[in-house]
């Protein structure tokens, strides 16, 4: 059906433009801009519409966890959050390292979330870091990237294999760059906070580390590489010279690590426990003026779902990472009101780049793109409530924050995925 959103501000990331307009949608995709209002009107009371979101990097517990979150449950948080392509990672039980549980994921992803999901696959075998996937096979049965998460490939001998590998199918391969003895059993960044409370750390320079080594490698490969959350300023440079040397990498960051700092976990609250573990207020500035300048290309949430048992521990003990499906706009709305990146940039890195990185047709607004649009309020007000929360998990270190940005309505492929007309 053909329809008009009309008196809209349109958050264009490709020309980097913010400015009232209209959209014309019809058949699953964008048929005009600033065109003659046809079909069905939707004035959107100069509310910002933009590209839906892509979200790499999202985790959901199908299958082995699915008390923890369902694709029909993290469906509804994306929608609701403004995502409408979730990328997912294959760290589940047991991990999507074989064409048949890729095909199940895909297949799940299908029948029960009403917004895009496609699928990484693990780079090795059960993410143990031994033995490479097939990584030809699973390309044909549809996975976008290959990635162990935040299980480190040691051995750089299967990680270089791997890497050719890749380089030779076009793969693209996302790594979390840690250096991992140092990080191992670490729950809070090394410095005075941490000996004050007494908690196992990490340097950030195990990071620098890892990222120095991972980028070694992809040099003497050619192979395609994403860092998928950096969250130290001493990795930065690291970045920017491998760019400039022209090798093919790309770097994420987490939303937590560009709006809260290690300050915030305060008397061990363990909705702030993530990984990497939270940075200094420096490392945070730092990450979000190279988010404004480009030399990090995307921003993600790393949506982890954890039950209430695995975070009602001491903090040592707790499981790391938390839920960011619906949070992530509003989150990343505060650097827009702290004035530290307008929309556009933001919405290049939030739903642009991501699409471009892993090739997916979403995150423009352009004849003949999909109509995977947001429709949010930027300055609307609320306290989040993580009980309110679509997710299972509700693990939110963000949880009484008082936050800005509200979504309206969410369509994919033109379709009313939440709010819009019905809200």
């Amino acid at each position: 059906m053909t329809k008009t959103f009309t008196n809209a501000r349109l958050i264009n990331p490709e020309t980097g433009s913010d400015a009232i307009g209209s959209v014309t949608i019809d058949g699953g995709v964008i048929t005009a801009l600033n065109g003659a209002e046809v079909g069905e009107v939707l004035d959107c009371g100069g509310k910002c519409l933009a590209p839906g979101i892509v979200d790499i990097g999202v985790k959901i517990g199908e299958p082995g966890e699915r008390h923890k979150e369902s694709f029909r449950s993290a469906g509804a948080a994306a929608a609701a959050g403004g995502v409408t392509t979730m990328v997912i990672r294959p760290d589940t039980t047991p991990a999507v390292d074989t064409p048949e549980t890729l095909e199940f994921v895909i297949r799940r992803a299908g029948q029960t979330a009403p917004v895009n999901v496609h699928s990484m696959a693990a780079l090795t075998k059960g993410r143990e870091g031994r033995e490479m996937v097939e990584i030809g096979f699973l390309l044909d049965a549809g996975a976008v990237a290959f990635t162990d998460c935040d299980h480190v490939t040691a051995n750089p001998k299967v990680f270089s294999r791997a890497l050719t590998y890749a380089r030779s199918l076009g793969a693209l391969v996302i790594a979390h760059p840690q250096e991992p003895t140092l990080s191992k059993g670490a729950a809070v960044t090394s410095g005075k906070f941490a000996s004050l409370r007494g908690l196992p750390a990490v340097s950030p320079m195990a990071e620098r580390m890892g990222l120095e080594r991972d980028l070694a490698l992809v040099e003497m490969t050619g192979a395609r590489y994403h860092a998928d959350s950096l969250s130290a300023a001493t990795a930065l440079p690291v970045l920017e010279r491998a760019k400039a040397a022209g090798v093919d990498v790309t770097a994420g960051v987490n939303i937590h690590h560009l709006t809260l700092n290690e300050l915030d976990v305060g008397d061990y609250r363990t909705f702030f426990k993530v990984k990497p573990p939270l940075r200094s207020e420096d490392d945070r500035m730092a990450l979000v003026e190279a988010v404004a300048t480009g030399l990090i290309d995307i921003i993600s949430s790393m949506h982890t779902p954890q039950d209430e048992e695995s975070k009602r521990l001491p903090f040592e003990e707790a499981a790391s990472g938390a839920v960011a499906l619906e949070t992530l706009l509003p989150a990343a709305l505060r650097l827009v009101h702290a004035g530290a990146i307008d929309l556009p940039t933001l919405w290049r890195a939030l739903s642009l780049n991501p699409a471009k990185r892993l090739g997916l047709p979403g995150g423009r607004l352009a004849e003949g793109a999909p109509a995977d649009l947001v429709l949010f309020d930027p300055d609307a007000p609320f306290v989040l409530d993580r009980f309110a929360l679509r997710s299972k998990s509700k693990n939110t270190p963000f949880d009484g924050a008082r936050m800005q940005g509200r979504v309206i309505g969410t369509w994919v492929a033109g379709t009313s995925v939440f709010g819009g007309e019905n809200a």
